[in-house]
């Protein structure tokens, strides 16, 4: 294992490689507001196990890397998509295989659109379709307005009766809340069929909160979609070459059936329902998902 701190563009992006550099690259692409440590060290270390090269990293504004003014220097989300671009230049990369979590799962989608030579595979995990719109579906589900017709589904009702409550209420003003508070959203997103497992949580949430730089700096990313709401092009994904794979569970809290809508779009996709898993990759569901991005990521030997 390897920590990198890159500069492209005066982009500052914490990056961390495992694996033998000869063997097949993916690149872990993780959620809106969220450090690239959430890839769990047992799927990781999986994934290297069978073969691979596993590249993370935290997106700007989380984690280690770097923190702006956004009032001084605003960006977007297409410019947090294109940090995905500057991770393989970094590492030198012409492509490799994405593998994007929810809000990752949508940049992957838009950069095989966009730039599908660098795309080996993609693989899709608790996300939804690129040009869907999924975060008005989510705020008409937080203010209780009707959604439209032909929209995507909304969350699950413990997921909306959640971040309800948490936008009203203040924000937390301890090391003792904030930590708090990210083990009571991770048991939400851990869905309903699945134990939770609250002390391996509360050992992540210390660690989320004790490497940032900035813990407050990841509501940029609010302001970011706010900046480009109509980044999102539609009717496109029928353009995806790379072989795709779709992950969905079964008890998915934020974004139900999203993954069959996904995998319907793009030409040839598979589509994999994990069984009572949620929005998160907790240890009773880690190995099924490794082993099937193993399966799907797999190189024709020389």
């Amino acid at each position: 294992m390897t920590e990198n701190l890159i500069n492209v563009d005066g982009v500052e992006l914490w990056t961390e490689e495992f694996g033998d550099p000869d063997h097949p690259p993916v690149l872990l692409v993780m959620g809106s507001m969220s450090q690239g440590v959430l890839w769990p060290e047992e799927f990781v270390g999986r994934l290297v196990a069978g073969g691979r090269r596993v590249i993370r990293y935290d997106h700007r504004d989380t984690g280690r890397s770097g923190t702006v003014d956004f009032d001084a220097n605003p960006y977007t989300w297409l410019d947090i998509k294109d940090d995905v671009l500057r991770v393989l230049d970094a590492y030198g990369l012409e492509s490799a295989h994405l593998v994007g979590h929810s809000a990752g799962g949508l940049l992957g989608q838009l950069v095989a659109v966009e730039r599908p030579e660098r795309v080996r595979t993609l693989t899709v995990i608790g996300s939804s379709p690129l040009g869907g719109h999924e975060g008005e579906v989510l705020m008409r589900a937080l203010t209780g307005q009707p959604q439209p017709e032909g929209s995507l589904p909304p969350p699950r009702p413990e997921f909306t009766a959640f971040y309800t409550e948490a936008i009203q209420s203040p924000p937390p003003a301890t090391r003792g809340e904030q930590i708090d508070r990210m083990i009571a959203e991770a048991r939400v997103l851990n869905g309903t069929a699945l134990p939770f497992d609250e002390d391996a949580e509360r050992r992540l949430a210390e660690r989320v909160f004790e490497r940032a730089r900035d813990l407050a700096a990841v509501v940029n990313h609010r302001r970011a979609a706010a900046a480009n709401p109509g980044f999102e092009p539609e009717g496109v994904l029928g353009q995806v070459e790379a072989p795709t794979l779709v992950i969905e569970g079964t008890h998915e809290p934020a974004k139900p059936g999203h993954g069959a809508l996904i995998a319907a779009a793009i030409p040839g996709a598979e589509l994999l329902m994990v069984r009572d898993m949620g929005h998160m990759l907790p240890a009773q569901v880690r190995d099924e998902v490794a082993d099937a991005i193993l399966r799907h990521t797999a190189e024709p030997t020389a």
